[in-house]
Parts: C-alpha cells; sequence; structure tokens
C-alpha cells in the first residue's frame, strides 16, 4: 500500500484541528461550556478511522469490475478490533490488512460481507491503539444536517458537509438503498469512510462519489453513505454467521441503466442466472411478473416482492434486436450473491 510521505497521524491531527472548529460552528444546537467538550468526541472518532487493503484473486467474479489490489477506509468499532468498511472493499478478498492511524499495519481476516446492506466487516489480528467509535442514529438525519465525513488518508480526510437528500439510491450492480444518506461537498477518498455526527457517533460508511447528490435532475457532486441503522439488526449476526439469518434478496446476475425510465441490460455475468436464461446485453426490462416498471428503483423493489434468492423471477423483455416489439417473458432462478461470488467462510 502507497501512502503519502506525511503520516497517517499528521495528516488527520492537522485536518482535525480545521475542521473540527468549522464543524463546531457549522453545527446546529447550543454550544457546549469548552472548545475540548466538543473536539474531544471528534477527535476520538477521527482515531477510530483505519486504512484497509485488501488483495482479490484474478479469477474473482468482481476483479474485472472492481480491481485486484483495493484500498480504502474503515471504523473501529469495538475493543477487539472488529472493523466496519464498505463491503467492495474486501469482497472475494484472499488477503487483507489494515493500517492504523499511528502508521502500523496488521493482517486482518474477513468476518462478514452483505450485499443488501452494502457493509463489510474485518477483524484486525492484533490490538489497535484507538478508542472504538459508537453508533448515532442515521434515522434522525434531515436535509440540512450537519456531519463530518472522515477518510483515513486523501487530499482533505476531513471536511465539514451536510445532508443533501435523504432518498432511494440503486446501482446498477442490483443494489438499491431505499433512504441513502447524500452529502456535501463530496469527499474524495470516499470508500468506507465515517460519517459522524458532533458527538462523535458514527452515522454512515462510504461508498460511492455521486454528481445527483441533490436530487435526480440537479447536478450537485457528493457523496452516497449507507447508513448506520442498517447495520444495527443484523451486526451479531454477520459477526457469529458471516451473513444476515434474514433471506437474501433475490440477484439475477445483471447490471442495468436508466434511460428516460427504460431500464436497459448493460452487462451480465458470466454463467449467471440471467445470462443462462436468455437474457441479453440491450434488451429492455419492461416489466416485473406481470407489472409494468418505471424506473431501475421500481424494479429492484419489484424483483425483490417476488420473494427470496433462490426464487423465480419473471422479467419482461423486449429484446434489444427485436423488429416487432415482441415482450418475452423469462423465468430466471435467482440465486443468493453470496453463493455466487468467492466468500471465505466465516471465522
Amino acid at each position: 500500500m502507497i501512502f503519502m510521505e506525511q503520516s497517517p497521524l499528521q495528516r488527520l491531527a492537522f485536518a482535525a484541528s480545521l475542521s473540527g472548529i468549522l464543524f463546531v460552528a457549522a453545527c446546529a444546537g447550543p454550544i457546549k461550556n469548552t472548545a475540548e467538550a466538543e473536539v474531544a468526541p471528534i477527535e476520538q472518532a477521527i482515531n477510530a478511522i483505519v486504512g484497509i487493503y485488501a488483495d482479490i484473486p484474478g479469477d474473482a467474479h468482481s476483479a474485472r469490475s472492481l480491481g485486484t489490489r483495493r484500498q480504502g477506509s474503515g471504523v473501529l468499532i469495538d475493543d477487539d478490533g472488529l472493523i466496519l468498511t464498505v463491503g467492495y472493499l474486501i469482497l472475494e478478498a484472499e488477503r487483507a490488512g489494515i493500517v492504523s492511524i499511528n502508521g502500523e499495519s496488521l493482517p486482518a481476516d474477513i468476518v462478514a460481507y452483505d450485499h443488501d446492506s452494502g457493509f463489510g466487516l474485518l477483524r484486525a489480528k492484533g490490538p489497535i491503539n484507538a478508542k472504538p467509535i459508537g453508533f448515532g442514529s442515521s434515522a434522525q438525519l434531515l436535509p440540512g444536517s450537519p456531519v463530518l465525513a472522515v477518510s483515513f488518508e486523501g487530499p482533505e480526510p476531513v471536511i465539514p458537509a451536510r445532508v443533501i437528500s435523504r432518498r432511494p439510491f440503486v446501482g446498477y450492480w442490483e443494489y438499491l438503498l431505499e433512504k441513502a444518506i447524500f452529502t456535501a461537498p463530496p469527499l474524495s477518498e470516499y470508500g468506507g469512510a465515517a460519517l459522524i455526527d458532533n458527538d462523535g457517533r458514527l452515522l454512515g460508511i462510504g461508498s460511492l462519489m455521486v454528481n445527483d447528490a441533490l436530487d435526480d435532475t440537479t447536478p450537485m457532486f457528493g457523496n452516497v453513505f449507507v447508513p448506520i441503522d442498517l447495520l444495527k439488526p443484523i451486526l451479531d449476526d454477520l459477526i457469529a454467521k458471516g451473513r444476515p439469518s434474514v433471506p437474501a434478496a433475490p440477484w439475477l446476475g445483471l447490471f442495468s441503466d436508466e434511460a428516460e425510465g427504460r431500464v436497459i441490460v448493460t452487462r451480465l455475468s458470466t454463467g449467471g442466472p440471467a445470462e443462462k436464461s436468455g437474457v441479453e446485453e440491450g434488451d429492455i426490462i419492461i416489466g416485473v411478473g406481470g407489472h409494468r416498471v418505471r424506473n431501475q428503483v421500481d424494479m429492484y423493489r419489484k424483483i425483490r416482492k417476488q420473494g427470496r434468492a433462490g426464487d423465480s423471477v419473471a422479467l419482461d423483455v423486449l429484446a434489444h434486436d427485436s423488429y416487432d416489439l415482441k415482450i418475452r417473458r423469462i423465468l430466471i432462478e435467482s440465486l443468493d450473491r453470496r453463493d455466487w461470488i468467492k466468500v471465505p467462510d466465516p471465522l
């Protein structure tokens, strides 16, 4: 892993001293009696941010789209080295490790990956000289709420920001967050970054940079964070079993995009359920189970209503090379995505 000449501790200490002042000034509500009372929990939270690196085998399904060498940020969430991050950083990894605030590198075991939420968990194989961060409530975040976005490294690893919107976010890789957190200005090193409140509590984990943080029509650069409230009901299962106990959503193995309300298949997972069933790149998905779809969000909602992973999903498809505008009904035997990718057994 390549780092800038300045140590992570120096970078974060400088950023914290500057951004902490700006953040306190931006926060709504009464000012506490001393500046130390405001800064201390934020500094403690910043110290809980670690760097993450992971190596992925070249034959992994995600190697093509995400690469074989990944790095980003993570957050210490317990006293035994448990690290929370965004799942794609460690997806199908054969080796992973962390870098602590003092620059010490430690190998780490992969504990869990959850496709439906997008979270990933690792456990460092050694002590981390930091206190774990506590959880806040992402449900309380509204547009305008002040927050702090923190990554392990980058040109600006700590930035004061605001929540711009709370709305569904859909990813072309069959991913749907119903109440994603959109923030601005954007944090450049967003993968696995922490979103914290003015009490130093964790509100979300960074996933992406987008150009529609405000809404679907007005351009504004910002970040998408996965709400921490999604982790709370599944955390014990993730630690014990590597996955939630609740059934996973159906996975079809197709990538899609949206244009003027039409959902278009842009790529297929080789050998995946959709390809085996006859779906082709360029096909237009008109409906799910006989019900018309309006957009990607509507499509994924309807797919999830078809059942759970392993159940059949009926897609109504207009072929990309169709000249008679005939709609085909394609029945796809869905999978649990975890059974498709390379995931090590839980610890």
